[in-house]
């Protein structure tokens, strides 16, 4: 997207966020929404303009940085959300002010010339350090027992490889401002991550575990022992009482499973547990209390 496309796209953004939030109570930024409340918009919009978008549509154009604007059925969707006739109309208005801005900032940059002259000469060879440390989005501590491997991803240039250390953490600089990494090891799932220096919780990366890779690793190996172990950490995790729903897709449905049943799912090496997806959970005393997943 060229500047002009990337500034509207992201008050469209900022406008579809300040709307939802006037009726709901979340986090106002949309990059820390889970999927309850990516449902919970998704029935917003549909009650405002009959229309709505699905959560991999969400979580491309909502969490993640875009290179390209939606289609514009989309724009002309999210405009009509926020109370204009279609994508042309919020442009017309938000351009307006835009040029508006760029006057005032063109009066007073002969004032402020100097000092932004004197601050570029000062940071123009600071690095930025990038810190990361790896989560296991189901137990929720650090990644240790193995090292993850990360590519570092940089435009027109080959990418750069790393692993993490003993504490699960990797350290990155660069004079970027936004670094773009995929991270991926045999049992956890595959992860692009784009994260800006600015950010101010950019040092904590939560990634799913693929324990269709593990279970069936021990079944193909006959690792009974390993296998075993495996199964007492996830009893340890768990509340006895732990309240686990599986929620169906299209709303069809919730079923609540006992520890002991969501274990065995975890257990065995289905084609379920390669298509599991976990949207929401609870910790008390360092337990799992309630826990929700699909299977996709």
């Amino acid at each position: 997207m060229n500047p002009e496309e990337t500034y509207l796209f992201n008050q469209l953004k900022a406008n579809v966020v300040s709307k939802y939030l006037a009726t709901h109570s979340t986090s106002s930024n949309v990059k820390d929404w889970n999927g309850d409340d990516i449902a919970l918009f998704q029935e917003d919009l549909f009650s405002e303009v009959k229309a709505k978008v699905s959560e991999k549509w969400f979580y491309t154009y909502f969490k993640n940085e875009v290179t390209k604007l939606p289609r514009i059925d989309m724009l002309n969707m999210l405009s009509n959300y926020i109370g204009y006739e279609n994508w042309n109309a919020f442009k017309s208005v938000h351009i307006s002010k835009m040029l508006v801005n760029k006057k005032k900032k063109i009066f007073v940059l002969p004032l402020i010339f100097m000092p932004i002259l004197v601050v570029f000469v000062l940071t123009m060879n600071r690095q930025n350090k990038f810190q990361f440390c790896f989560i296991d989005n189901l137990s929720n501590a650090n990644i240790t027992e193995i090292p993850l491997d990360i590519k570092i991803l940089q435009n027109q240039q080959s990418p750069l490889y790393f692993k993490t250390d003993s504490l699960g953490c990797f350290t990155y600089k660069t004079k970027e401002k936004v670094v773009r990494f995929v991270v991926s090891s045999p049992y956890h799932k595959t992860d692009t991550i784009i994260r800006s220096i600015d950010t101010n919780k950019h040092n904590i990366v939560r990634l799913n575990s693929d324990d269709y890779a593990l279970i069936l690793k021990y079944y193909t190996e006959g690792n009974v022992k390993d296998w075993t172990k495996h199964k007492r950490k996830l009893e340890k995790l768990f509340d006895d009482d732990a309240q686990i729903y599986r929620l169906y897709d299209n709303n069809i449905g919730v079923e609540l499973l006992s520890k002991n049943e969501f274990i065995r799912t975890l257990t065995l090496p289905t084609e379920n547990l390669k298509r599991i997806t976990i949207l929401d959970k609870a910790f008390e005393n360092e337990k799992i209390v309630s826990l929700k997943f699909v299977i996709r």
